[in-house]
């Protein structure tokens, strides 16, 4: 194999297990994911190698082909902050192609799909005003008739409140493409699944306003109870404004 030709996604995991400085291959994206492979999905793979190892694959880093995207990482920079944040949930629920390190590779993935409590904590209050504030922006506008902007303000809200969502269980937020996939395997607890798709669904197609009023009603009792009373409470009177105003018929 040479780095002019094309390189296959088989050809290069036996290429790769083959040299000692080869630590863990971890495939990420559709091909980890049952049920998401399409004709167009490539392989994602990370190649890690051992610290200071010395080894001709290095030929390869940044590959790009429709058929195979290579990134090679040393040990240590895989396991820490030399790796970007919006990876975590890739490396969350990638599969582990080879593991030289006895489960080592295993854990490391592990640590990345389980925020740390104090990280998770702090990031969740901040989630949660952000939401309240994309949220109350919505029905204001919606008060004062700007449609086009109640509905943005909504859709912006649902972002916020999926990641406010996985970080008050200690997950990284799925990228939009697999949340459907990761809530029918791992729902949230304490949230019907279909019910929060539905809403999230309604919500940033329509900006539906009740809809809105009712599912702060739900993210508020949830937060109060992860300890993030102070955060609302700061909202003073304006809580009132963004809760149900009066008896609807709309749930999500």
């Amino acid at each position: 194999m040479t780095a002019q030709q094309p390189l296959t996604y088989d050809a290069f995991v036996e290429f790769a297990a083959a040299d000692s400085a080869v630590v863990g291959l971890v495939l990420k994206g559709s091909q980890a994911h049952d049920g998401m492979i399409t004709p167009h999905s490539d392989h994602d793979l990370y190649v890690v190698v051992a610290d200071d190892a010395s080894t001709d694959l290095t030929r390869f880093a940044g590959n790009r082909s429709a058929g195979l995207d290579l990134v090679i990482v040393a040990l240590t920079e895989f396991c820490g902050a030399g790796m970007p944040g919006w990876e975590r949930y890739a490396l969350a629920r990638s599969r582990i192609v080879l593991d030289r390190l006895d489960g080592g590779i295993a854990r490391i993935l592990a640590d990345w799909a389980r925020l740390d409590a104090d990280d998770a904590f702090r990031d969740s209050g901040e989630w949660l005003d952000a939401y309240a504030n994309s949220l109350y922006r919505s029905v204001k506008n919606h008060r004062d008739g700007r449609a086009l902007a109640a509905c943005l303000d909504a859709a912006d809200s649902m972002r916020l409140l999926l990641e406010l969502l996985f970080a008050l269980n200690r997950r990284p937020r799925p990228y939009n493409k697999y949340l459907e996939w990761e809530l029918a395997r791992y729902p949230l607890p304490g949230w019907d699944t279909d019910v929060l798709l539905r809403a999230v669904d309604r919500i940033s197609a329509t900006g539906h306003e009740s809809l809105q009023r009712h599912l702060f009603t739900l993210v508020e009792k949830a937060a109060r109870e992860a300890g993030h009373g102070e955060v609302l409470d700061a909202w003073g009177d304006d809580l009132d404004f963004m809760r149900p105003q009066e008896a609807h018929s709309d749930t999500p």
